[in-house]
């Protein structure tokens, strides 16, 4: 949560947008994907009203007293959590609810979450991790047309499966006051770090604060935009790429005056599901990665520091 001097620019990076109606989205999707790691998709099919049905329920969540909220979590892994990011020392301006997507979590387990009208929030919740999902794997398909893969469902077929490993995370910023006295400062509100699944389909309200970093390091300014989505290419992606996508390095700032609540996606794949290069995508290259289970990989990955490249353990030789 230290303060860090800014190093952030809008320039000369602007952020790829994918429209989805359009028949040149594949390839505009694997140019981001190599790039960047990460794009803003417009004309997504996933009705507003889902969106603004699950933030108004969050809203009122985070809204509660802190002791209130409290009987939610800790969060072990699923719960409520503030300040504390994982289990390795990592903390940030943030506070958050993180669910599992499958349909059969008890969520009585979470009281405040669902005090007033569970099944408002449980409705909403599902429509929204539904509609994401299936936007998600639209996406996952695309990029599979994209590299000529024949199996159009190499990559959606994982979210889709029955013992597909997703969840969902639920974040709200709240406004840092603190900040103004501090004009070159930053406040961190979520440290920089790679997700490790395959892609994270990600919406927030129109307050900034997400950066990404290029490949130069340069950190830029993603600019909100409630209405759309943003879709970041996870680790394991990139092993099953070989490293042709990039997984994207992203942080969120604190806001001085403004509060930001953020939904994500994380679309995992199975367990037991070996993550490797996939052999279509090879044509005799080398293997960059070791082949390992996305279960052998969240473990060394949550056993990590957030800012860790969490990869590293995994390479076979230094992926570029």
């Amino acid at each position: 949560m230290n303060s860090k001097p800014s190093s952030s620019t809008l320039c000369p990076y602007q952020i790829p947008i994918v429209d989805l109606s359009k028949p040149d989205s594949k390839n505009l999707i694997i140019k981001a994907c190599e790039e960047f790691g990460f794009f803003k998709v417009i004309n997504h099919g996933v009705p507003l009203e889902f969106i603004s049905r699950l933030e108004e329920e969050a809203v009122k969540f985070f809204s509660l007293p802190v002791t209130e909220k409290e009987r939610a979590g800790p969060a072990d892994p699923f719960g409520y959590g503030n300040k504390k990011i994982g289990q390795n020392g990592d903390v940030g301006w943030v506070e958050y609810l993180l669910l599992t997507t499958n349909p059969n979590f008890n969520y009585h387990q979470l009281p405040s979450v669902f005090n007033e009208n569970p099944e408002r929030f449980r409705s909403a919740l599902g429509d929204y991790i539904s509609a994401a999902r299936d936007m998600g794997c639209e996406v996952l398909e695309l990029m599979a047309d994209g590299l000529r893969i024949q199996q159009r469902n190499i990559f959606s077929k994982l979210l889709m499966d029955e013992q597909s490993d997703s969840v969902f995370r639920l974040n709200h910023y709240p406004p840092c006051p603190e900040l103004q006295a501090y004009d070159d400062r930053n406040m961190i509100g979520f440290g920089e770090h790679t997700d490790p699944q395959i892609i994270s389909v990600l919406r927030s309200n129109n307050t900034s604060g997400l950066e990404i970093s290029m490949k130069d390091g340069t950190w830029v300014s993603v600019p909100p935009d409630q209405n759309s989505f943003f879709i970041n290419v996870g680790d394991s992606l990139q092993v099953m790429t070989n490293g042709r996508f990039r997984s994207v390095r992203h942080r969120v700032l604190a806001n001085s005056s403004k509060s930001r609540v953020s939904m994500i996606y994380f679309g995992g794949p199975p367990l037991s599901e070996k993550i490797a290069p996939l052999p279509c995508l090879m044509k005799g290259k080398e293997s960059l990665y070791k082949e390992f289970t996305w279960f052998e990989y969240k473990k060394s990955a949550f056993a990590t520091r957030l800012a860790d490249n969490r990869l590293e353990h995994f390479q076979r030789v230094a992926a570029s």
